[in-house]
């Protein structure tokens, strides 16, 4: 798991294609639930709050992208720059949940999420139908790169016995986004406080400026599962390190320390 310990590489070096036997997932079920996992939790929950805004606010838009004020789309070709993001979604579920796979979590949700904010600051300055339907795919795209980053995420990092609840008060976040960019639109698009030209535009930026604040957060920089530490255990510090009293877990400073797991 790309970011966790990998004491067992450094120590004892596999060979290519050999096994490699690993204990750091019962490691992961057995962590009392800590500030690490409410930060990943609220990462996570953030991203989808985003996707239920961006639906929320295309859905609205959609009508008015037929103004002559706007881009002067006919229905056709609103429903042709829908069906755009859906592909879009399609092939970046696809393609960025192999990639994650191959390369890590982390990495490839921080790339999916550029990929969104940046192609949504592109819609809001899309000047025809091909550039609108381009930067429309893109964002989908990123979108479907989240979705298989996120629920992956919430299998592999959160402990067994709170997963169910995470991931339905994840994935339920999306409606708070929907409900947010209803409220949003209302006056975003009333063209008596905001002109016609300009409201459709803001309404894809402000919706970046939001997936911006949410990169800054320290909440989207949870860092590595807090593996070594015991909130149960006394000490001095407050917290004590859960090799003392289990030589099998061990962290990146104590490497000699570390005991391999037998394989079966």
């Amino acid at each position: 798991m790309p970011g966790v310990d990998r004491c067992y590489d450094r120590r004892m070096p596999a060979a290519p294609g050999s096994p490699i036997t690993t204990d750091i997932p019962q490691r992961m079920d057995r962590l009392p639930w800590s500030r690490w996992h409410w930060l990943v939790v609220t990462a996570l929950g953030i991203t989808w709050v985003l996707d239920g805004l961006e639906v929320s606010i295309v859905a609205a838009l959609g009508p008015v992208l037929t103004h002559t004020t706007t881009l002067h789309l006919t229905e056709s070709e609103v429903g042709l720059a829908a069906s755009a993001y859906l592909a879009g979604s399609v092939l970046g579920a696809v393609v960025f949940s192999y990639l994650t796979d191959r390369q890590g979590r982390k990495k490839w949700f921080m790339i999916t999420l550029l990929l969104y904010l940046t192609a949504t600051v592109l819609t809001a300055v899309s000047w025809n139908l091909w550039s609108f339907m381009l930067f429309r795919f893109l964002t989908g795209a990123g979108i479907g790169g989240e979705y298989a980053a996120i629920n992956s995420a919430i299998d592999e990092l959160i402990p067994a016995r709170w997963r169910g609840q995470i991931n339905l008060a994840i994935n339920g976040s999306w409606w708070l986004g929907t409900a947010a960019g209803a409220l949003l639109t209302i006056v975003l698009l009333n063209p008596h406080l905001i002109p016609e030209h300009l409201g459709w535009r803001l309404c894809f930026g402000l919706g970046a400026v939001l997936g911006m604040r949410h990169r800054a957060h320290p909440a989207a920089h949870p860092g590595e599962p807090p593996l070594a530490h015991d909130p149960s255990a006394g000490g001095g510090s407050g917290s004590s390190r859960l090799q003392d009293r289990r030589p099998d877990l061990c962290v990146r400073k104590d490497w000699p320390r570390c005991r391999r797991p037998k394989a079966r």
